[in-house]
């Protein structure tokens, strides 16, 4: 449809808000109805929420990782099993879209203002379905401690040569100590390491 008419143009601008409109309401309707029932003190209630999880989609990211730290530990795990619901519905073929926006929600649960058992989890989950766009996010985590050996396995498993090249760039700013770490994530990679042979290859006493 030709835009050159101003009228067409307005209408069609108004159209495309209200079915935006429209869409946010019923995320909106969807993602908490799914919070209700993941924290419903009804085991079924629960059982039935989180298995329904995976077509609410990204708008439900944030709020389910709330809930995963919940003081019930039954809640907390159906949020977990939702959150993986998510993330394997939105990993299937056709779905770039949607499997964009979880990334950025889960990017965004990253940061230092989480619990490190959530950062932990989201690491998983981005290894499942990262892509070039999660790299420097998670390999910024290579340099924490308590998160870099999930970050290594995550980088790991992310198909792309940006993840190899993190991977080598920790490689060669990292400690001693997580060196050959690193270097088994590299050569399961198919790169050559030198000077890190892997530890199961080490001849070993007794």
């Amino acid at each position: 449809m030709s835009m050159n008419n101003p009228k067409k143009a307005s209408i069609s601008a108004g159209i495309a808000g209200l079915m935006t409109a429209s869409a946010s309401a019923a995320g909106d309707k969807g993602q908490k109805k799914l919070i209700a029932g993941i924290t419903d003190p009804d085991a079924n209630v629960r059982t039935k929420a989180w298995l329904s999880a995976g077509k609410v989609g990204a708008v439900a990211v944030k709020p389910l990782a709330k809930v995963m730290t919940d003081s019930d530990l039954e809640v907390a795990r159906a949020a977990k099993r939702g959150l993986w619901k998510i993330v394997r519905h939105v990993g299937r073929p056709g779905a770039s879209i949607e499997k964009l926006a979880v990334t950025t929600k889960l990017v965004g649960l990253l940061s230092d203002d989480q619990p490190v058992a959530i950062r932990r989890e989201v690491r998983w989950m981005l290894s499942e379905i990262g892509s070039a766009d999660t790299v420097s996010a998670i390999a910024a985590l290579l340099e924490d401690k308590k998160l870099r050996e999930d970050a290594r396995m995550t980088l790991e498993r992310i198909p792309t040569r940006g993840a190899v090249r993190a991977l080598k760039t920790a490689m060669d700013e990292t400690d001693k100590g997580f060196k050959s770490n690193l270097a088994q994530s590299l050569r399961k990679r198919g790169e050559r390491v030198s000077g890190y042979p892997c530890v199961k290859m080490v001849p070993q006493k007794g």
